[in-house]
C-alpha cells in the first residue's frame, strides 16, 4: 500500500465548518455548572412570516433558557444522517448484494467444508434417518436464525444504518439513560428523551422500561456486562474463525496428496495464517474487489456440485423439508443426537455478521444476497452432501471433498482455500471494528490505530491485535490438531454472541419501537428457546474444547470492565474535584500569574467546569499563556457526527480571562486523522468566528433592548434577524440559532459590532498569541484506592487498572505534535 494512504489515528479533529457560539455571561451551560439552570428551546412556527418582529424582540427581551446545542445537535444527529439508501435502483441494490458476498457471507458459505463431519463424528450413520435428520436440523436451523431472525427482524434495528452490539447499545443509550461509560454527563443524557406521539399503552410500557433502566444502578450494569460479553465473544470468533476455516480448507488434502498427515496439515495452516496475519497491515481495499468474485464463484460451486450429487446419488433426500425428521432423529440417537446438535451450530457461524456489517452496505442488499443466492446454494450443497452420504455412509469424515468429482477437486481446493481465507478476513476486520469502538466507548484501553485507506473510513489495522490473534490462531491449531476439535469450541462463542443480539432486540423493540406486547415477547420466546437449546447442547462440549472461548471471552471481558471502571472512577474524580468558578474569580484575570502570549489547548475529558489539573499547571508553570483553551475529544452514542457539527464553543469565564472550552464531538465509527497543524488552524479560525457572532449576539440583544433603535428597523432586517432562529419551519439547534454569519443583517447592528472596541481588543490579542505559538497541556491523571477501600477494589485500581494505563497508548501518543510543544502535569486521585 502507498505510504501516503496508511494514516495513524490522532487525537486532533475534523474539517470545520461552523462553530457554535457563545453568549453573554447570563448564557450558560445547561447543567448549571458554569452558570444557569435546566434549558427550554424555542418552540416551533409553521410559518415564518406569521413570527412578528415585536414577537421576536419580546422573547429576546425576556432571555428565554436555552437549548445547549450539545443537546440539540446529538438529538438531532440520530435521525438526520442516516444512510440514505432509498435512491439506489434496483440494478444498484443488485451491485450492492454482490459485493455483500466478499464480506458478509465468507464465514456461513465455509460452513458445507465442516458442519456434516462434525456431526457425524457424534452420530456414526447407521440409517438414512440419520442422515435426513441430520439434513433437517441443518436446514431449519438455517431457517430459523439467519433467515427469519436476522433477514426479517435483526436488520432492522440498527443505529442509523449501522449494526452490531454497540450499535444496539448506542441506540438504547439514546432513548434511556443508561450510559455508565465515561465523559457522559448530563448535557448527553438529554438525547435520551422520547420522541413520542399519541399516548397508547406501549408508550406507557415504555415508560416504564425507560424510568426502571434510568433508576435502578444494577440494571445499568447488567446491560453493560451484557454488551461487554457480546463483544468478548465477539473477538473469540476473530481467533478461532480462522484457525477453523483455514485448517478445513487444508484438510482436503490429507486424502489426496500422500503422505499428507496430520503434522502436515498443522504445519501448513499455520503457514497459511502466519502469512494470512502479515498482509493485513497493507490493507484489504487493494485486494477487496477479488472478494466478491471468488465468493461468487465458491457458492455458484456449492449449488452446482449439490445439484450433481442430488441428480446422481438420490434426490429423495428431499424428504428432509419435513421437520419430522427432526424428531426421529432423537429418537433413535437420544444422547448422541444432542450431542451433534452442537455441530448443527456450525452451519450458521457468520450469523451474526449480517448484522455487524450493516454498515458497509444496505439491509435490502444483505436481505437479497441471502434470499437469492446464501440460502438456496447452502440448501443445495447440504442436501447434495446428504444424497452422497446415503450411498457412502463411511466418507463422513471427509464429506465435502469426497463428494466433489473427481476431476473438480484442485479447482475446487483452490477456490475453498480462497474462500476460507476471505472468510477469516472478514472476521479479523470486524474484530479490529469491534476494538475500535469499543475504544470510543471508554471499554477498551488506547491502542494504536493504522487506517489503511482515505477512501474508507471502516478499514482499519490495529496492530497489538492482530499479532495477538495471529498468536492465539496459531497456538489453537497446534494445540487441537483437527477441524473436529476445533469445532467444539467454536460454537459456544457463536451462540453466545446470538443470545445477546436477541437480548438486545427484544429491549429495543419494547423501548424503542413500542411494539405490541404480545409481538413483541414472541420474539425472545421463539428465537430465544431456540438459541437456548444450542447452547445447552455446545456447553456439554466444554471439556472437549468448548473451554477456549469461554476462556477467551472472560479475558476481554475483564479487560474491557476494569478499563471501563477505573476511567468512570477517574472521571468521576475529575468533576468532583474541578476548580471553582468562585477561585477563579479570586485569582483574578492575571490567573494569580503572568499571562505570556501564545495559546494553550489543555486537553481533558470534562465537558464543564474547570479541570484541577489547570491548578497544576499553574502552580508549576513560572507563567501560563495569554489564552487558553480547554480541549474535549467526547464520543456521543451516534455512529458517525458530521462534520459541521463537529466543535463546540464556550467561554469559560469573564472575556479578561481569554479562556474557552472547544468540545469535539465524535460518534464510535468516526475517524480521528488530522495533521496538527490543520488542527491548530481550524481551530483559530473557529475561534475568531466565534468571538464575531458573539460579539454580533451582543449587538443585537441591546439593539433589541433599546426601542429607539428598533423603530428604524426595516422590514428586511426583520427578514434576516429571524433567518438564524427559524429554519424550514422547525426549531433550529443553537450553533445553526447563531452561527449563519453570511445571512445575518449588515444593518446598524453589524456596524457598531465592527465598532466594538471590545471585540477588537480580543481579536489582536487572539492574534498575537497564535504568532507566538500553540502549546499543548496534556493531563495525566492517575487514580489509587483509598487505604479504606476493600482487597478487591485495590487489586483493581491499584495493580489491574494501573498496569491497564502503563501499557496503553498514552495521550501524548495519538498527538502528531513535536514534543517541544508539550508540556505534561500528574495528578493523582484517591478513589
Amino acid at each position: 500500500m502507498d505510504e501516503e494512504d496508511r494514516i495513524e489515528e490522532a487525537s486532533s479533529n475534523s474539517s470545520l465548518r461552523r462553530v457554535g457560539t457563545g453568549s453573554s455571561s447570563d448564557r450558560r451551560w445547561v447543567d448549571g455548572s458554569e452558570v444557569g439552570s435546566e434549558t427550554v428551546p424555542f418552540p416551533e412556527f409553521k410559518d415564518v412570516a406569521d413570527y412578528s418582529f415585536g414577537n421576536l424582540r419580546r422573547r429576546l427581551m425576556k432571555k428565554p433558557k436555552r437549548a445547549d446545542s450539545l443537546d440539540v445537535e446529538a438529538m438531532e444527529i440520530a435521525g438526520a444522517h442516516g444512510h440514505d439508501l432509498k435512491e439506489i435502483s434496483l440494478l444498484g441494490t443488485i451491485g450492492i448484494a454482490f459485493q455483500t458476498l466478499g464480506v458478509v457471507y465468507g464465514d456461513m458459505g465455509t460452513s458445507p467444508l465442516y458442519v456434516f463431519s462434525d456431526v457425524f463424528s457424534k452420530v456414526p450413520i447407521r440409517s438414512e434417518v440419520d442422515v435426513l435428520g441430520a439434513l433437517s436440523l441443518v436446514i431449519y436451523t438455517i431457517a430459523v436464525i439467519p433467515l427469519a431472525k436476522y433477514v426479517f427482524v435483526v436488520l432492522k434495528a440498527n443505529d442509523n444504518g449501522e449494526g452490531g452490539t454497540f450499535a444496539l447499545y448506542s441506540l438504547i443509550c439514546r432513548y434511556a439513560k443508561v450510559n455508565k461509560l465515561p465523559n457522559q454527563q448530563p448535557a448527553d443524557e438529554q438525547i435520551s428523551s422520547f420522541r413520542l406521539k399519541l399516548p397508547t399503552p406501549e408508550l406507557e410500557r415504555a415508560l416504564g422500561i425507560k424510568e426502571a433502566l434510568e433508576t435502578k444502578g444494577y440494571l445499568k450494569t447488567l446491560l453493560l456486562l451484557l454488551v461487554l460479553m457480546g463483544t468478548s465473544m465477539i473477538i473469540g470468533d476473530g481467533i478461532l474463525t480462522p484457525a477453523m476455516s483455514v485448517m478445513s480448507a487444508m484438510s482436503g488434502l490429507q486424502g489426496e496428496v500422500e503422505g499428507f498427515g496430520t503434522n502436515a496439515l498443522v504445519l501448513s495452516s499455520i503457514v497459511i495464517l502466519v502469512a494470512l496475519f502479515s498482509i493485513q497491515r497493507f490493507g484489504t481495499g487493494k485486494v477487496g474487489f477479488l472478494f466478491a468474485p471468488v465468493l461468487a464463484l465458491w457458492f455458484f460451486s456449492l449449488g452446482s456440485i449439490g445439484i450433481y450429487n442430488l441428480l446422481k446419488y438420490d434426490i429423495t433426500v428431499v424428504r428432509a423439508l419435513n421437520p419430522y425428521y427432526i424428531v426421529l432423529f432423537f429418537n433413535k440417537n437420544s444422547k448422541q443426537a444432542w450431542s451433534a446438535l452442537g455441530g448443527c451450530v456450525l452451519c450458521i457461524t457468520g450469523a451474526e455478521a449480517m448484522f455487524a456489517d450493516l454498515g458497509h452496505f444496505s439491509v435490502r442488499s444483505i436481505q437479497m444476497a441471502f434470499t437469492c443466492v446464501v440460502f438456496p446454494c447452502l440448501l443445495l450443497a447440504y442436501m447434495g452432501q446428504a444424497a452422497y452420504l446415503t450411498q457412502h455412509p463411511d466418507a463422513s469424515a471427509r464429506i465435502f471433498y469426497d463428494s466433489v468429482p473427481e476431476s473438480l477437486f484442485w479447482p475446487v481446493f483452490v477456490i475453498a482455500t480462497l474462500a476460507a481465507m476471505i472468510a477469516s478476513q472478514a472476521m479479523i476486520s470486524a474484530t479490529f471494528s469491534c476494538v475500535k469502538q469499543a475504544m470510543a466507548l471508554g471499554c477498551f484501553p488506547r491502542l494504536k490505530i493504522i487506517h489503511t485507506s482515505r477512501k474508507r473510513m471502516g478499514q482499519i489495522y490495529i496492530p497489538v491485535i492482530n499479532w495477538f490473534l495471529m498468536i492465539m490462531c496459531i497456538l489453537v491449531v497446534s494445540i487441537f490438531r483437527s477441524t473436529t476439535h476445533i469445532a467444539n469450541a467454536y460454537g459456544i462463542a457463536e451462540v453466545g454472541v446470538m443470545m445477546v443480539s436477541t437480548v438486545l432486540v427484544t429491549l429495543v423493540m419494547l423501548l424503542i419501537w413500542q411494539t405490541n406486547l404480545f409481538l413483541a415477547l414472541c420474539f425472545p420466546l421463539v428465537f430465544g428457546s431456540v438459541e437456548t437449546i444450542y447452547l445447552l447442547a455446545v456447553l456439554t462440549k466444554i471439556l472437549e474444547g468448548g473451554w477456549v472461548p469461554l476462556v477467551f471471552a472472560t479475558f476481554f471481558l475483564t479487560i474491557m470492565y476494569i478499563w471501563n471502571y477505573g476511567s468512570v472512577l477517574k472521571y468521576q474524580s475529575e468533576v468532583r474535584e474541578r476548580i471553582s468558578m468562585d477561585f477563579m474569580r479570586e485569582l483574578g484575570s492575571t490567573l494569580g500569574t503572568i499571562r505570556i502570549p501564545g495559546i494553550g489547548l489543555l486537553y481533558n475529558e470534562l465537558v464543564q467546569g474547570i479541570p484541577s489539573i489547570f491548578g497544576q499547571f499553574l502552580l508549576t508553570l513560572p507563567a501560563i499563556h495569554s489564552t487558553i483553551v480547554f480541549v474535549c475529544i467526547k464520543y456521543v452514542p451516534v455512529p458517525v457526527v458530521p462534520q459541521e457539527e463537529r466543535f463546540l464553543f464556550r467561554r469559560v469565564c469573564p472575556k479578561d480571562y481569554h479562556m474557552f472550552r472547544c468540545i469535539a464531538r465524535y460518534g464510535y465509527k468516526d475517524v480521528r486523522k488530522e495533521d496538527s497543524r490543520v488542527f491548530e488552524q481550524l481551530l483559530i479560525e473557529s475561534l475568531e468566528k466565534f468571538l464575531r457572532c458573539e460579539a454580533l449576539e451582543d449587538a443585537l440583544e441591546s439593539t433589541l433592548n433599546d426601542p429607539d433603535r428598533v423603530s428604524v428597523a426595516s422590514d428586511t432586517y426583520t427578514d434576516d434577524l429571524m433567518a438564524p432562529l427559524i429554519h424550514r419551519g422547525k426549531q433550529r439547534s443553537e450553533p445553526e440559532q447563531e452561527l449563519d454569519t453570511d445571512v445575518l443583517p449588515s444593518s446598524s447592528v453589524g456596524a457598531s459590532m465592527e465598532e466594538d472596541p471590545a471585540l477588537e481588543y480580543e481579536l489582536a490579542a487572539l492574534r498575537e498569541a497564535t504568532d507566538s505559538g500553540l502549546t499543548y497541556l496534556l493531563a495525566h491523571g492517575d487514580v489509587r484506592a483509598k487505604k479504606n477501600s476493600i482487597f478487591v477494589k485495590k487489586l483493581v485500581i491499584n495493580y489491574l487498572y494501573a498496569f491497564l494505563r502503563r501499557n496503553c497508548r498514552a495521550g501524548a501518543a495519538n498527538l502528531t505534535v513535536p514534543h517541544m510543544n508539550i508540556l505534561q502535569a500528574g495528578m493523582t486521585y484517591m478513589v
